[in-house]
């Protein structure tokens, strides 16, 4: 008997569904209290193999918050006592009835459908298989529905939260960015080609007891009317695979299948002032700018585009953690398989990114590219998103310098600053700046006026005044320095 749940349930049924989910909650089943329970500093950073150890170290309590955990996260089993430590006769008889749970002649449970915390919500999915052994299947099925994963996670941290009237959420899988964007948008559609992954996401929204939310089986934007979206996310497929077996997860060998056409199609679907954001993996070629490839995605579109880099991996690294074998040949060989792959697309690494598309602003001039690096937030960075965009465009404005001469300026917020020497070297010392108790913690590199600027930003200051405390520059060097640190959000401007 194939164990996966079918995220079906019969009208009369889904308030029990909604009480037993509401049940896990009320145990503590979020995303805060799962990840301390685990140990972990990020959800984002859990790893399947280690789970005997989680169960040891972690779970050994044995309270309904540990079952709760080891049965819909871990993909464990449990007594049938046990499994009534968390729910009701009834429950457990409703669970059964509605395939998300399995209990076994020996009267040990199982869940058929993992169960994510993602914020405040609470999203079913099917488990985390490859990774770890499903019961019931020796091969990935080919309408597997993605779990919710790194990935989804640095994006529903990413995506802009702003009030839109219409969303689009594509390659949706169990729904999650469609669910998030409910939240904030008058009507989301979600679409997917795997109808069983549409199927899942529905079943999230009726669980949920979201009703702004419409579900289609489509193959990126194919199935869909001519109609333009505030909002449009993506978590495509991306790994480039010399297999191509994974429909949730593998982009063809060169990993851009499906993301190219996404972007291909921006142009046409994105409303005036609307955002599209998608996080993906890359790979990348030395003396090739990302952003290079992206234009051409573009077909000359005029999108202003911003790339947050959140990891890098070598080739090597990317082949070691995605090869898969039954012995060590084998497994030596998919390395081979995989490896080889990368070298023939010409990527000597792979990296993380969100990629986020706007319209360009006439009174910024043509469109941008602008790159940044950091860590993967681990909350909400929509608005530091938002923020780049304007400070970008209000960097590029041609009448910023005559703006800036009468003006205001003071530093953004509490800033580290580094100072970096080499000892006994002519080299130019050089200083790195973050703006402290962001999301997205950004290093900065300054040139030595940036940083003479930044050190006189103590209190607000009147820019003419600014200048008087550098007599040896040029004021228009004053101005450059002060635009290069607003494009990079360290400095505010006040008229």
């Amino acid at each position: 008997m194939t164990e996966r749940a079918s995220f079906a349930v019969a009208p009369g049924d889904l308030p029990g569904v909604r009480s037993a989910v509401s049940k896990l909650a009320g145990y503590g089943y979020c995303e805060k209290l799962v990840r301390e329970r685990l140990g972990l500093d990020d959800l984002a950073n859990l790893r399947w193999r280690p789970s005997p150890i989680y169960r040891a170290e972690r779970l050994s309590a044995g309270d309904p918050l540990a079952l709760a955990i080891d049965l819909f996260q871990l993909q464990g089993s449990l007594p049938a006592d046990e499994l009534l430590r968390i729910f009701a006769p009834v429950e457990c008889e409703l669970l059964v009835r509605t395939g998300l749970l399995a209990i076994d002649d020996t009267g040990l449970a199982r869940a058929r459908a993992a169960l994510f915390p993602v914020g405040d919500l609470l999203i079913f999915s099917d488990h985390a298989w490859p990774e770890l052994p499903h019961p019931g299947l020796t091969t990935v099925p080919s309408d597997q529905v993605m779990a919710v994963g790194m990935d989804s996670r640095h994006l529903a941290r990413c995506t802009t939260r702003r009030r839109f009237q219409s969303v689009l959420d594509l390659c949706t899988g169990s729904g999650i960015h469609a669910l998030l964007a409910a939240k904030h948008a008058h009507r989301v559609l979600a679409a997917d080609i795997n109808p069983r992954a549409a199927a899942c996401a529905r079943f999230n929204a009726q669980v949920s007891g979201i009703d702004n939310v419409d579900v289609v089986v489509s193959d990126v934007f194919e199935a869909l009317r001519e109609e333009r979206f505030d909002l449009i996310t993506a978590n495509p497929p991306f790994v480039p695979s010399p297999l191509d077996s994974l429909q949730f997860r593998d982009g063809g060998r060169s990993g851009e299948d499906v993301q190219k056409r996404i972007v291909a199609d921006l142009p046409s679907r994105l409303a005036p002032g609307g955002i599209a954001q998608i996080v993906t993996e890359l790979g990348e070629r030395d003396g090739e700018p990302l952003a290079s490839r992206l234009r051409q995605w573009l077909n000359g579109a005029p999108m202003d585009i911003h790339i947050l880099r959140l990891g890098e991996h070598t080739a090597m690294a990317y082949a070691t953690g995605h090869a898969k074998g039954d012995d060590y040949g084998s497994y030596l060989d998919s390395v081979d398989a995989w490896a080889g792959n990368l070298q023939t697309q010409g990527y000597p690494r792979v990296v993380s990114v969100v990629l986020s598309f706007a319209w360009s602003d006439a009174k910024s001039g043509s469109p941008w590219e602008r790159v940044e690096e950091c860590p993967p937030p681990k909350r909400d960075a929509g608005p530091e998103i938002d923020d780049a965009f304007v400070a970008e465009r209000l960097a590029r404005r041609t009448d910023l310098p005559e703006v800036l001469k009468r003006s205001w300026v003071a530093r953004a917020g509490p800033i580290a600053l580094i100072d970096a020497q080499v000892l006994g070297s002519d080299i130019e010392p050089r200083a790195k700046a973050t703006l402290l108790g962001q999301s997205l913690t950004v290093e900065h590199h300054l040139d030595p006026l940036e940083r003479d600027v930044l050190t006189r930003l103590d209190d607000r200051i009147f820019v003419p005044e600014l200048m008087k405390t550098l007599p040896e520059f040029e004021p228009e060097l004053v101005i450059e320095a002060l635009r290069s640190l607003l494009r990079r959000r360290l400095v505010g401007m006040h008229v």
